[in-house]
């Protein structure tokens, strides 16, 4: 009796663990943000002076129209570049297909701000090709600033998200619903427009949705490329930390309207979803096939052009980190040369060490958290686990900015002295990265039989033994996944760790930025090479260890 009053004591303590953890670091400080929004800046009584501010002065009221025109422009060219080029892959047989899902990978994996630096420096006013058209064949290019170049760099970095959300769902599909199709006469695009798509549809509203939130929530473009072009997240970004003037409480009102426009977005896809959903389980799946000579050509001429269009700017960014450099390191020079790399390690190592604690140390968070969050959701279902459920997805509709300016509110005083520490970005990364490692963990318990707990706990295991010895096992090749893309995406962190570092804790991300800001360009692109270099170590990691080396979100 008491042993098993034990057992019920560790999980209830668990919950009231974890449920605690999300109220110091998440709910309360984001109440802090609803506070300072509310807060007349002058008098400090409660107003709706800074909303009525931002809605009544077309200066900020504008940039939400044209976040607005950005986050919808590139989810339609996402879809659009991104569903065709699922459907290839996983209807037809094509030679290099790792090859091509690592290539496609790898383009959305860097900061979107560091592909935005690699346009301006193929595309730029004085960019390599800019250049050579103007000088070689006395042609004046459009420019790549602006609305068409944050669209053109978001696109190529979103519609990877397209091409693995939709890959899952069509390898869902059971092939006898095809050949059924076409028997019916429907083949070809007939069937891909009226059985494909509208069977694909919950994913693709899916992936849309996370393609503009993300695209709405991002700032680093639009200040690398945007030349004036100001979007709502720069408008948080100027507020908070600004050169010219401060303004934590109008910064926290704009962060507010952020959470709100999210909130609605993510309700009114969840709604969409509801009304497309069903289920399907494959019990055949889909045999790619041999495609015509001209559906060959036409195929691997369309995948090889979009990859070719995303990777360049990577493929140009170590080219030219191993071009020479003047001594300041502000301009190149001919001949080539290691210079930028011995700079790298002799001036900026630091950096390189900090993404791999500060990053690795989140990951192990993460990990850790979210088996435990799955076990309590999925295996102990009570009001307090379902409040942490839902909870854990609040992260999923909040900016990455928005948490950093909430994070610096709450533990920028001496009983909280977190702010500059390592902590306080570990924190700010495992709350946003976190609500997908749990959806996928969830996903995957709910696929393990609960009669294999009850057989280990009859051998005389705990629960707590269970889950470690037998339910994590089951669950490795899940987690093991998650952990490379976790990794991935933690390691191009920027929205709220550009808040948040101090010069001990800046990673090569930060370090990226810092040295573009500077002009340092070899410096600059030396060290997004070294970022490239940990995704493709991680994205052959995970070949090599997963059962058939596909990614699927």
């Amino acid at each position: 009796m008491t042993l098993g009053k034990k057992k019920a004591d560790f999980w209830v303590v668990a919950s009231l663990l974890v449920l605690a953890l999300y109220l110091i670091f998440m709910v309360v400080p984001m109440i802090k943000v609803f506070y300072q929004a509310m807060l007349d800046p002058a008098t400090k009584a409660l107003s709706l002076v800074n909303f009525k501010r931002f809605f009544t002065t077309p200066y900020y009221s504008n940039t939400l129209v044209r976040s607005f025109k950005v986050a919808v422009s590139v989810a339609f060219f996402s879809l659009l570049v991104g569903i065709p080029l699922a459907y290839f892959y996983n209807m037809y047989q094509i030679r290099g297909k790792k090859l091509i899902q690592m290539l496609i990978i790898l383009s959305s994996m860097s900061a979107p701000f560091i592909g935005a630096y690699s346009w301006i420096l193929l595309f730029g006013n004085s960019g390599v090709v800019t250049v050579w058209f103007r000088e070689v064949l006395g042609i004046t290019i459009g420019s790549i600033y602006g609305f068409k170049g944050i669209v053109l760099v978001l696109t190529t970095k979103m519609y990877p998200l397209v091409f693995l959300y939709l890959s899952g769902a069509i390898k869902n599909i059971d092939s006898s619903l095809l050949e059924a199709s076409a028997n019916m006469g429907r083949t070809g695009f007939k069937r891909f427009v009226t059985v494909v798509l509208p069977l694909c549809m919950p994913t693709i509203l899916a992936a849309a949705l996370m393609v503009f939130m993300r695209a709405l929530a991002d700032f680093g473009t639009a200040m690398m490329i945007g030349q004036g072009y100001m979007t709502f997240p720069l408008v948080i970004y100027n507020e908070f930390v600004g050169e010219v003037g401060v303004n934590k409480n109008f910064a926290s009102a704009v962060s507010v309207i952020a959470i709100i426009i999210t909130l609605v977005v993510f309700l009114i896809q969840s709604w969409a979803t509801r009304k497309t959903s069903f289920s399907m389980s494959a019990m055949h799946h889909i045999e790619p096939k041999k495609a015509g000579i001209l559906g060959k050509i036409f195929i691997n001429l369309y995948i090889w052009l979009v990859i070719a269009i995303s990777t360049l700017p990577n493929f140009y960014l170590v080219y030219l980190s191993f071009r020479n450099t003047s001594k300041s390191g502000n301009a190149f020079v001919d001949g080539f040369s290691l210079n930028s790399y011995k700079y790298v390690f002799n001036n900026m190592g630091s950096s390189i060490w900090n993404t791999i604690r500060i990053c690795g140390s989140a990951l192990i968070l993460i990990i850790v958290l979210a088996i435990l969050i799955s076990y309590l959701v999925v295996r102990r279902p009570n009001a307090i686990n379902k409040t942490i459920d839902t909870m854990s997805m609040v992260p999923y509709i909040i900016p990455g900015a928005v948490i950093g300016i909430a994070l610096i509110m709450s533990f920028n005083n001496p009983k909280f002295p977190l702010v500059g520490t390592a902590w306080i970005i570990i924190i700010a990364m495992c709350i946003r990265r976190i609500p997908y490692t749990i959806r996928s963990s969830v996903a995957i318990l709910g696929q393990i039989p609960l009669t294999i707990d009850e057989a280990a706990e009859s051998l005389g295991a705990n629960k707590l033994k269970t889950l470690v010895k037998v339910t994590v096992p089951m669950m490795l090749n899940g987690i093991f996944a998650g952990a490379i893309m976790s990794w991935v995406t933690l390691i191009t962190e920027l929205s709220s760790s550009v808040l948040l570092y101090s010069y001990k804790t800046m990673t090569l991300n930060i370090a990226v930025y810092v040295m573009v800001a500077k002009g340092s360009d070899g410096r600059a692109c030396a060290m997004s090479t070294i970022l490239t270099l940990f995704t493709v170590i991680s994205l052959l990691i995970f070949n090599r260890f997963s059962k058939d080396g596909e990614i699927m979100l």
